[in-house]
């Protein structure tokens, strides 16, 4: 008898020797760790992507109206979205199609939105951004493409790759004013050592 009471305690033996208090702590913690890893889902909205019909080249003021409509009626949309180069559509993100028809209610150039619901794998690839080295240098002559300046040509001064952002002094203003666009809001149309060679 005095040899069994000697043998030195396992590490199940600890836990027997635990009191009930503490276990039961430990098992509600565990409990409520488990309950809150669950709430996320459990709170999330439904949430549904509606085509809306636009004038052609007035999507962004389309925008506009439907998001400050969606802030003024408090209404569960999500946003709005303009996929680039896609003319004549913009996207909703509601919980309902009565929320986006809300927000698209008397808004001008909006032409209706669609009963049936988009599929967001249908618009995924309009959507993902995807990074592309941009070839333009700093003193290329480049069009802006997009914007209020569009159409204008322009002196690239700086490029800012992180932000994604070019500034550049329009060709054609009497004073060279700095004007910061996107990279992808120009297009190189001459080089800098390319019009040295046409001097030569």
């Amino acid at each position: 008898m005095a040899e069994e009471e000697k043998k030195p305690k396992g590490p199940l033996d600890d836990s027997e020797t635990k009191p009930e208090s503490e276990v039961s702590e430990e098992v509600e913690e565990e409990e409520k760790k488990v309950e809150e890893e669950k709430k996320p889902e459990v709170e999330e909205k439904p949430q549904h992507i509606f085509a809306l019909r636009t004038t052609a080249n007035r999507e962004d003021q389309v925008m506009d109206f439907v998001s400050s409509n969606a802030v003024k009626k408090k209404l569960e949309v999500y946003s709005v979205i303009r996929p680039h180069g896609m003319r004549g559509y913009i996207f909703i993100e509601a919980a309902s199609l009565n929320d986006a028809e809300q927000a698209a209610f008397n808004v001008p150039y909006a032409r209706g939105v669609l009963a049936k619901e988009i599929d967001y794998k249908e618009i995924e690839h309009m959507l993902e951004q995807v990074k592309k080295d941009v070839n333009i240098k700093k003193n290329d002559i480049v069009e802006i493409i997009a914007g209020p300046f569009k159409r204008e040509n322009a002196k690239v001064t700086r490029i800012d790759q992180t932000k994604g952002d070019v500034v550049v002094e329009l060709l054609e203003a009497a004073v060279p004013i700095p004007i910061t666009v996107k990279l992808d809001s120009v297009k190189v149309i001459r080089r800098e050592g390319e019009e040295d060679e046409d001097d030569e």
